[in-house]
């Protein structure tokens, strides 16, 4: 009888059944003095006992704000001290707190603010080529449910100042009603349906994935972790911010985006002993003309998720980045995000080639996606995750969940898989149609039904081709309307400040129809083929 692919990550170390806020605390009792962040660009550091008073300060403000629990609080801003605050303030009060992706143009902040329901915003005032200030005034009359926005700086300082209404014993109250199985974050990510869903997770979800992280990396509270990845994204906030309170370890932000320079003068400047990234992340340190300049001898371990990662980049980061016992992450926002990582110490062909073994206390099946019968090892189908991570429910939306969760409570993740005699997982393919670029999940849906509002544009079919920057770079196949003309600089335009920049096509190509099968289904499949030919990619 041939071993099914099934396996189930038995663990001798419970799982935490405590709230975010519990854990903070705890962590904080056994290590008040040692730092537990620092962000290097705001010159901002605070100890344990400074960051759990200052969320709840933040806390506090929330309250005399009328945020009360289950309410949804809304953070659109990139990397900064505060919205760490913000994490673990919102967690304490169980409020729930929605990220806001910092490459939002007005059109997608109009549909998380009003999908969710958010009840109050804190926000940068701006970022980059983003004018956040303009962008919420032009859509804050269109959303009922948004009461107040406060915008990072002078407004933020007020806004701290209401904590004196609220007493120690009124925030104690409300924390003590708290339970570790309420939703407590709100993440979109794009799917096949075109419009992004809310990832609905709880304390439970979120708290036990970044512990369990931590142990696979041997986390100690004398780790200092550099965390260069997106805060909003399930990779900074779980695998990077709970991971480390959870094992008193200090957070340590680079910079407000990805620099490289900014992110190897902080490992050496703070010592880190941990870096993360996508491997082009890690790619874009290792081309740096002055990458030997840097002291990264500090550095032993670290998380590489987003895509696999080349053999070469990996021998690389081990030797020349010191990071030995760097780990490889699988997951989606959906299961918290990570159902499968490497463990430190396994064959560099294990770390290229697969995602790892299952995480503790998780179960992941490989099934036929027609039968929903479990595959024999070595042989592929759909990856199926069940346990602790996966889930509440895409928020207000009971028709896609039922889609994505099935009443065994497994999570179907789109993704083809096989898994070997020992159990290692490599990702072969996807039955969603998704691009996933840099790490970001994009629907083509979501662009396609964008670029159908232009007038010219009579039919649209986007794809993701091969980039070896990004993994996937996102291409428009475009049909005019008869008598209409429009270039791809006048296309580009149109999306500019309308939808995030990564979402933008950097490739299009105008054509009179699209491959169709006999059945009348556009064969993106051979789009593909004939772009990469056609590109030279």
């Amino acid at each position: 009888m041939k071993t099914l692919s099934y396996v189930h990550g038995a663990s001798l170390t419970p799982l935490l059944g405590e709230t975010i806020g519990q854990n903070l605390k705890r962590t904080t009792e056994k290590y008040p003095n040692k730092e537990a962040l620092i962000s290097v660009h705001q010159n901002y550091r605070a100890t344990y006992q400074e960051f759990l008073d200052q969320t709840t300060k933040v806390a506090k403000s929330l309250l005399a704000k009328n945020i009360q629990k289950g309410d949804r609080v809304g953070i659109w801003a990139p990397n900064c001290y505060e919205w760490v605050l913000m994490q673990y303030a919102t967690a304490r009060i169980g409020a729930i707190l929605v990220n806001i992706n910092p490459a939002y143009r007005a059109h997608e902040l109009e549909f998380a603010i009003n999908q969710s329901e958010i009840a109050l915003i804190v926000s940068a005032a701006s970022y980059k080529t983003s004018d956040y200030r303009k962008m919420i005034s032009m859509v804050f009359e269109d959303c009922p449910s948004l009461k107040e926005v406060v915008f990072l700086g002078e407004e933020w300082d007020e806004f701290l100042t209401y904590d004196v209404a609220i007493t120690d014993e009124m925030l104690k109250i409300i924390e003590d009603s708290v339970q570790f199985g309420e939703a407590v974050n709100i993440q979109y990510t794009s799917g096949t349906t075109g419009f992004p869903k809310g990832v609905t997770l709880t304390h439970h979800n979120l708290l036990n994935n970044g512990f369990f992280i931590g142990e696979r990396l041997k986390y100690t509270s004398k780790d200092i972790v550099c965390i260069p990845v997106p805060f909003y994204h399930c990779f900074g906030m779980v695998i990077g911010n709970l991971c480390c309170t959870s094992h008193g370890c200090t957070i340590v932000i680079p910079n407000d985006g990805f620099d490289p320079k900014k992110t190897l003068q902080a490992v050496q400047d703070e010592k880190c002993t941990s870096l993360y990234g996508v491997p082009t992340m890690f790619i874009a340190e290792l081309q740096l003309p002055n990458f030997k300049d840097y002291d990264l001898t500090s550095l032993r371990t670290g998380v590489m998720a987003g895509s696999l990662c080349p053999e070469q980049v990996m021998r690389r980061v081990k030797t020349e980045m010191h990071m030995e016992e760097v780990s490889i992450c699988y997951g989606m926002t959906e299961t918290s995000p990570v159902s499968t990582q490497t463990h430190i110490g396994i064959d560099i062909v294990k770390q290229t080639t697969t995602v790892g073994t299952v995480q503790d206390h998780l179960e992941i099946k490989i099934i036929d996606p027609e039968t929903g019968r479990i595959m024999p090892r070595g042989e592929a189908g759909e990856l199926c995750t069940r346990g602790y991570s996966v889930m509440l429910k895409y928020w207000n939306n009971r028709t896609l969940t039922s889609e994505v969760l099935d009443e065994n409570r497994w999570m179907h993740t789109g993704d083809l898989a096989t898994m070997d005699k020992d159990g290692y997982i490599a990702i072969t393919g996807r039955i969603k149609d998704l691009i996933i670029r840099g790490g970001e999940n994009i629907s083509p849906k979501w662009i396609e039904d964008f670029l159908y509002t232009h007038p010219a544009v009579a039919d649209v079919q986007v794809i993701g081709v091969p980039s070896e920057k990004y993994g996937e770079e996102i291409m428009a196949w475009i049909v005019l309307k008869d008598g209409k003309t429009v270039t791809e600089e006048e296309l580009k335009a149109f999306c500019d400040q309308k939808i995030a920049h990564y979402r933008i096509p950097r490739y299009w190509k105008f054509v009179t129809e699209f491959p169709m099968t006999i059945s009348g289904k556009v064969r993106k499949i051979e789009m593909k083929q004939i772009a990469i030919e056609e590109l030279g990619l």
